[in-house]
């Protein structure tokens, strides 16, 4: 069994990705291509946001946005240490100072009610991560930073595809379930990466919709950002040959872009099918390993599970249980950025004491929209043995 099963997705869009990457052999145009316009103005379209503007990854999404905001030495940003280490990496290689607040422990989401209290004079931007595919409360951190004159940066990179509704107004009170069966009393959601000042995610292969290299995405809706993270990504470039401020080589080459358009015929597809399978993991592991902690889910938010993370006491030996059953598994991640040597000037080690509890209990399970349902009951009947339950 596979952690994350490409192969099946591939086998699945083979005609129409081996069609578009075709097109791009022939037309020989292997940077900003008409696959990338078209890429961006379709994911544009999904999320709602006016601009995307396709880059080199993820990362460098991250660090763009920290650039167009023009980031000085020693201005900080408030961001989450139970991450991946590009978040706090871009950060740092920018000039600034990441300022790390603790997490929800049921969520592993950092916690809004932690985030006013780290704001200083020297405070940039939020930058928010959407853990393991679902949201962080939006809501309250854009109207913390709108009090304090900052950006939100949403870090996306695990969660393109999620919708979040926030929490009802009188104008629109909850009603229930959706037409899909899912929150937000028949109102609609918005898109993570649509949800902030600006919004990153990634197309690294394993994440929710991926290509294959490296590629990522800004999202926002306003036009000077957005011109502003054109410029940077082709080395400050307004126009040929014309350096109006400093840049990096941060595009994502048209053949990546090719494999995305590719993969979007399916994407809602696979939307729903990772929404349902996360919900079957939940109905089945509460019945057959009662007791194990499963990652939390708000009401008013779904989770598109880039990965599906539940917590366990002993891990490294039910690691090994079920490595021994044919259970592929993951950590992430193991140690909190505070923790890593690169980082741990930025916080003392006792600090964001539910994302030290995390970093030792989190382990995520096979997880991709091609799982089957006798492949979901194989792990969930492996992970309860290796519970003892």
């Amino acid at each position: 069994m596979d952690f994350i099963d490409l192969k099946s997705q591939y086998a699945a869009l083979r005609d129409d990705i081996n069609a578009r990457v075709q097109r791009v052999l022939d037309h020989g145009q292997y940077i900003l291509g008409p696959e990338v316009r078209e890429m961006e103005a379709a994911l544009a379209a999904y999320t709602g946001a006016k601009h995307c503007i396709s880059v080199a990854s993820g990362t460098e999404a991250l660090l763009i946005c920290l650039m167009a905001l023009d980031l000085r030495p020693g201005d900080e940003v408030i961001t989450s240490p139970f991450t991946f280490a590009a978040t706090a990496e871009m950060i740092v290689l920018a000039g600034g100072v990441p300022v790390f607040v603790d997490i929800e422990p049921d969520t592993a989401n950092i916690d809004a009610t932690l985030i006013e209290a780290a704001i200083t004079a020297r405070t940039k931007a939020i930058m928010p991560v959407s853990l393991y595919g679902q949201v962080a409360d939006m809501d309250a951190i854009n109207a913390i930073a709108a009090r304090h004159g900052l950006a939100v940066i949403e870090d996306a990179a695990q969660s393109f595809g999620a919708t979040y509704w926030g929490a009802p107004t009188p104008a629109a009170p909850r009603e229930g379930a959706s037409a899909l069966g899912r929150p937000g009393g028949g109102r609609a959601g918005r898109k993570s990466g649509n949800l902030s000042t600006f919004g990153c995610t990634s197309f690294f292969p394993s994440k929710p919709l991926g290509c294959y290299g490296d590629g990522g995405a800004v999202f926002t809706s306003d036009d000077g950002l957005a011109q502003a993270c054109r410029e940077i990504r082709t080395h400050g470039q307004s126009q040929r040959y014309l350096h109006t401020r400093i840049g990096v080589g941060g595009r994502m080459d048209t053949l990546q872009c090719a494999v995305v358009l590719g993969k979007l015929e399916r994407f809602g597809w696979e939307v729903e099918r990772r929404l349902a399978l996360g919900e079957a993991y939940r109905a089945k592991l509460q019945a057959a390993a009662p007791g194990l902690q499963l990652l939390a889910v708000r009401p008013d938010r779904d989770c598109v599970w880039a990965q599906y993370t539940v917590f366990v006491d002993g891990r490294e030996a039910v690691q090994a249980s079920l490595k021994q059953a044919g259970i592929p598994t993951a950590v992430h991640y193991p140690r909190p950025l505070h923790h890593q040597p690169a980082y741990a000037r930025y916080g003392r080690p006792d600090a964001c004491p539910h994302s030290i509890a995390a970093a030792r209990r989190v382990m995520s399970l096979p997880m991709s929209a091609d799982l089957s349902d006798a492949q979901q009951d194989q792990v969930v009947a492996a992970l309860a043995q290796a519970l003892g339950r």
